[in-house]
């Protein structure tokens, strides 16, 4: 069976490293923000090209201090897109404040910026764009927007580590950025982990004290903090890792191209490649299928494990019943549809080359419907 993410061969590489790191750390003793976070903040934030990076607990708290940090409450609105994990929307409601949710594109997964203007009013707070599936998204077009309004752009980032618009790096191309380093990220920890970067050092300082119960010296409680730190061991692993990131962001760049070129299957809706590769990561490699649970079934006979990132959309789960009047065609579509094949940095050729095989081989007994669907929606 081939995995979907093989995380134990992906962290095997660096074995020894590893190893040798978790005993410096024992030996230090040092174990709650200590100089391997602070390193850590330092190299990341060179890596992003931001002055400041905060380390955090997880991916869902780097985004809710973001909003806190710049007093989104209730009574405020931030446009999110209506197609993304349901940790964009969590952060959003955990505020206070109430998400308003655009579609995505019919040709990318990611929110359709010409829908976003429409949303907008004096309630609008900011904009909380989704990297989604690792594709940045086109900062350039939503800037003139936020800035003829006069609202944040925060970006949820936890997906494109290492994506680029225009040679800037994604943490660097709003007011501030949210990234994850949950195992399987393109730069994942063995654990939970998060982080903050900004160029804001207003937005630094507070953030920095909300992650620590709301202080920056002890005993001494600046806000009704919370305790969202980055950890000591995870921040040391994670130094490890992040030189492997350009190469490792290259060889998923690859396996994507392969995909592209070689899956002829008409039954399957293969992801755009962007203009300029830089700009995906390929976090997940995401093709849309009519009859998914079928091919999934199929794939897996083959010996291709799949999964599926994401069936239910915020707006359609339970937790969020207060918007089950809205209606959003395109996303509930995707949702529907997607599935996300094996890609990762692990990978041999002779895997990929498997996976488009016997993804040629899948036959659909309502490709026309699958194909009038995809056209009516574009």
């Amino acid at each position: 069976m081939i995995k979907f993410l093989d995380l134990q061969a992906i962290n095997h590489r660096l074995h020894s490293e590893m190893i040798e790191k978790f005993n410096e750390f024992l030996i230090r003793g040092n174990y709650i923000l200590s100089e391997e976070v602070s390193r850590f903040e330092q190299e990341f934030s060179q890596y992003c090209n931001t002055e400041f990076c905060i380390g955090v607990g997880n991916g869902l708290d780097a985004l809710t201090l973001i909003l806190k940090g710049y007093d989104i409450k209730e009574g405020d609105e931030v446009i999110v897109p209506s197609y993304t994990f349901i940790a964009t929307v969590l952060a959003i409601t955990a505020t206070g404040a109430t998400p308003i949710f655009v579609e995505p594109g019919a040709h990318t997964f990611n929110i359709d910026i010409n829908r976003i203007e429409e949303q907008i009013t004096d309630k609008t707070k900011a904009i909380l764009v989704v990297h989604l599936y690792g594709e940045a998204v086109d900062m350039d077009k939503l800037s003139v927007i936020a800035d003829k309004h006069k609202i944040k752009i925060i970006e949820d980032a936890a997906q494109a580590h290492g994506a680029e618009r225009n040679g800037r790096k994604v943490g660097s191309l709003g007011d501030a950025a949210a990234f994850s380093f949950y195992p399987g990220k393109n730069l994942g920890a063995l654990g939970d982990g998060g982080a903050i970067t900004t160029n804001d050092n207003v937005l630094a300082d507070k953030v920095r004290a909300l992650r620590n119960y709301g202080s920056i010296q002890k005993y001494v409680h600046l806000y009704k903090g919370v305790n969202s730190r980055l950890d000591e061991i995870q921040a040391s692993l994670l130094r490890l890792k992040l030189p492997l990131l350009d190469s490792d962001n290259d060889t998923r760049r690859e396996i994507a191209k392969i995909y592209n070129e070689n899956i002829k299957n008409p039954h399957i809706i293969l992801p755009q490649m962007p203009r300029d590769e830089k700009s995906h990561v390929w976090h997940l490699y995401v093709v849309r299928v009519e009859n998914r649970n079928e091919f999934q079934e199929y794939m897996k006979l083959c010996g291709v494990e799949t999964l599926v990132h994401y069936p239910i959309a915020p707006h359609n789960q339970r937790a969020y019943s207060e918007f089950k009047t809205i209606h959003h065609p395109i996303t509930e579509s995707m949702s529907k549809e997607v599935v996300s094949l094996p890609i990762s940095p692990v990978m041999t050729m002779e895997q990929v080359n498997f996976i488009v095989t016997v993804a040629n081989k899948y036959k659909s007994p309502n490709l026309e419907k699958n194909n009038k669907e995809y056209v009516s929606q574009s």
